[in-house]
C-alpha cells in the first residue's frame, strides 16, 4: 500500500487504504479473535509494510476511515430505497446487508480495536497467534536503487520503525517484490558504458540489522533463468544479470521450495510454494474464481457498492447475477478442505520423493483476502480450524521454522523477482524508465549532502527531503505505471516526490551556506512536512555511512572510502 494518506490537501487516493481497512484488515482480525477465543494459533506470518502501518497510526487515518463508512452506510441507505422503488426486494436485501456490513466496520474499529489497527495486529503477536515481520520503509526495489545507502536507509528505518510500533525485533523480512541482488559490480541501468562498482548483496543489509530470514519465489531457489525478451530493450541489464550468474553455480543436485536455505552471512531464505499459489490466487483456476463469490469488477454508481457474483459467464458484466452471501460463505469450508487436503498431499509428495519432512510456504498480498477475493478472510479461518484438528499438518511462522529446524545447506541465490519474467522487467521497462533516469542523481545528491549537513542549520529540510526520497522509491509507481493501472496517478505522485525532492536539496544547500530562508520557502517546507509526514524518527545518518562498506566508488568508478 503506497503512501496515499490525505491531511486537508486534495486527496491522494485514500480510499485504497480505507478499502482495504474495511474488506482485509478488519475481517483479518476479526477471523483471528475468533481463533484465539476457540484456543486455536494459526502462526500467520504476516509483514505490515512499514509505511502502511505509519498510515493505520496517523489520526488523520481514523478520521477519514470513519467517514468513510458513514458514506458507504449511507449509500447501502439509498440503494435500498432505490431497489425498492423497483420492486427488486432481493437487491433490497443485499443493500441492508451492506449497511450492517460497515456498522460493523464502523463500530470494530471504534470499539473493539480503539481505532488502533496496530495495536490489533500487536495483541495476536503477544499472544502467540501470528509472528509479525518488516518490509522495506516504503516498498522499495531493492535491485535497482541507485546507492547502497538507500537500501540501508530502506531497512534501518524498517527495523527501527517495526521495534518502536510492535515491542520487538522482527526476525523476518519480506523483500519488495521479492526481489533479490547479490553483492557484484554493479551499474546503472540508465547508464550504458557506466564503470560498474561494488555493491553490498541485499542480505548484507538484512543481516546487519538483525533480520534472520526472508522470502523469494522458487525460480530463484532453483536456479531458472528468467523468461521475456526483457534483454533485448536493455542489454546493459543483461550484462550485469550474466555477472550475478557468474556468482551462482547451479546445483548438483535439483533444489526445492520445500526446503530452507542458508545462503552466505548467515540469513534463512524460504521460497514460494507454486502449488498453493495458483489454488488461492488465480481467478480462472483458484478458489476466487467460484461463480458464487462476490463480483469484484462490477459496481453500482455512485456509491459503488457491489451487489453481483461472478456467475458462470466471468466475462460479461452485463450477465452477473445477485450475489447471495450465505450460499457464497457456504462454499468456503468446502475450499478449505481442498487446500488443507493440497497441503497435506504436497509435503506427502516431498516426503516420498526426499525422505524428509518439507515447509509449504504460501505466499500472498494480503489484500487479496478480502479486496480482491471477498469471502478470503473466511477462508483463511476456515483453513486455521481445519488444519489445527488435522493430525498430520502442523502451521508454523518463519520464525518458529528457523528455530526448530535449522537449515541445513548454503547456497548463492541469483538476481531477480517473483515479476512477471521473473526479473525487473514489471519495475524498468521503457515505459517507466524515465523513472529511474530522475531518481538516480537525486539519491547521489541526498547521500553526499547527509554526509556533511546530517546536523546543522540544513537538518530539518533534509529529514523531509529524506521522507520525499523514501516516498519517491516506493516500487507502487513504477509497477502501476507498467501495469497501466493508475497510471497517470502514478505518473503525478512520482513527479511530485521527485520535484520537492529537488527544490528541498537546493534549499538545504542554500541554508547550509548561510541562506535564510524566505516565508514563502519555509511555507513551501511546512506544506511538505504536513503533506508527507511518515517516519517522525527517521535518522539521516542512515544514508551518511554505511555500516560495514566495501570499497565502495560513485559511479564513474571514483573511490569513496
Amino acid at each position: 500500500m503506497p503512501y496515499v494518506l490525505s491531511h486537508g490537501k486534495s486527496p491522494h487516493g485514500t480510499d485504497w487504504l480505507f478499502e482495504s481497512a474495511a474488506e482485509c484488515y478488519l475481517p483479518i482480525l476479526d477471523a483471528l479473535e475468533r481463533l484465539r477465543n476457540e484456543g486455536i494459533r494459526p502462526r500467520w506470518t504476516i509483514n505490515m509494510t512499514p509505511i502502511l502501518a505509519e498510515q493505520l497510526a496517523d489520526p488523520a487515518f481514523a478520521a477519514g476511515f470513519e467517514e468513510y463508512c458513514e458514506e458507504k452506510i449511507q449509500a447501502a441507505i439509498q440503494d435500498q430505497e432505490r431497489f425498492a422503488l423497483n420492486d427488486e426486494l432481493q437487491m433490497v436485501g443485499l443493500a441492508a446487508w451492506w449497511q450492517r456490513f460497515y456498522t460493523r466496520a464502523m463500530v470494530q474499529f471504534k470499539h473493539r480495536w480503539g481505532r488502533d489497527l496496530n495495536a490489533g495486529f500487536k495483541s495476536f503477536q503477544d499472544d502467540g497467534l501470528i509472528e509479525l515481520i518488516t518490509c522495506g520503509a516504503t516498498h522499495g526495489y531493492f535491485p535497482l536503487l541507485g546507492t547502497d545507502e538507500s537500501i540501508q536507509a530502506q531497512v534501518k528505518t524498517a527495523v527501527d520503525s517495526h521495534k518502536r510500533r510492535y515491542g520487538k525485533a522482527p526476525r523476518g523480512f519480506w523483500l519488495p517484490e521479492c526481489a533479490y541482488r547479490p553483492g557484484y559490480d554493479w551499474a546503472r541501468p540508465t547508464s550504458e558504458g557506466e564503470t560498474p562498482w561494488p555493491r553490498k548483496s541485499v542480505q548484507e543489509f538484512l543481516l546487519e540489522n538483525g533480520v534472520e530470514y526472508f522470502f523469494v519465489d522458487s525460480h530463484l531457489i532453483r536456479g531458472g533463468e528468467p523468461l521475456g525478451t526483457y534483454w533485448q530493450s536493455f542489454p546493459h541489464l543483461a550484462e550485469m544479470f550474466q555477472r550475478s550468474r557468474n556468482l551462482f553455480t547451479p546445483p548438483a543436485d535439483a533444489r526445492s521450495e520445500y526446503e530452507h536455505y542458508l545462503i552466505p552471512g548467515g540469513a534463512t531464505v524460504f521460497a514460494r510454494d507454486p502449488q498453493t499459489t495458483v489454488r488461492v490466487w488465480s481467478g480462472d483456476v483458484g478458489y476466487p474464481g467460484n461463480e458464487w463469490y462476490l463480483e469484484f469488477h462490477k459496481q453500482l454508481y455512485p456509491g459503488r457498492l457491489r451487489y453481483w457474483r461472478i456467475s458462470q459467464n466471468k466475462a460479461d458484466l452485463g450477465a452477473k447475477q445477485p450475489y447471495d452471501p450465505w450460499v457464497a460463505f457456504d462454499n468456503i469450508a468446502a475450499h478449505a478442505k481442498d487446500f488443507v487436503g493440497l497441503v497435506k498431499s504436497t509435503l506427502a509428495a516431498y516426503r516420498g520423493q526426499s525422505g524428509r519432512e518439507g515447509t509449504v510456504v504460501a505466499m500472498y498480498d494480503t489484500e487479496l483476502f478480502g479486496h480482491w477475493w471477498f469471502e478470503g478472510p473466511e477462508f483463511l479461518y476456515e483453513c486455521a480450524k481445519q488444519m489445527a484438528l488435522d493430525g498430520d499438518i502442523e502451521m508454523v511462522s518463519g520464525g518458529d521454522t528457523v528455530d526448530r529446524e535449522p537449515a541445513r545447506h548454503l547456497i548463492h541465490l541469483p538476481e531477480g523477482s517473483w515479476g512477471e519474467g521473473g526479473y525487473h522487467s514489471v519495475w524498468l521497462n521503457p515505459d517507466n524508465h524515465w523513472t529511474w533516469e530522475r531518481l538516480y542523481p537525486l539519491e547521489t545528491r541526498f547521500r553526499d549532502l547527509c554526509r556533511t549537513q546530517a546536523t546543522g542549520p540544513a537538518q530539518e529540510i533534509l529529514e523531509q527531503a529524506a521522507r520525499e526520497l523514501l516516498l519517491a522509491e516506493s516500487s507502487d509507481w513504477q509497477f502501476l505505471i507498467s501495469t497501466f493501472s493508475a497510471r497517470d496517478y502514478s505518473e503525478i505522485r512520482f513527479a511530485d516526490h521527485t520535484d520537492r525532492l529537488e527544490r528541498l536539496l537546493a534549499l538545504a544547500e542554500a541554508v547550509a551556506d548561510g541562506h535564510t530562508m524566505t516565508e514563502e520557502e519555509t511555507e513551501f517546507l511546512r506544506d511538505c512536512q504536513q503533506k508527507d509526514a511518515p517516519f517522525p524518527h527517521l535518522k539521516l545518518s542512515d544514508w551518511a555511512q554505511l555500516d560495514h562498506p566495501l570499497n565502495v566508488g560513485t559511479p564513474g568508478g571514483v573511490p569513496l572510502h
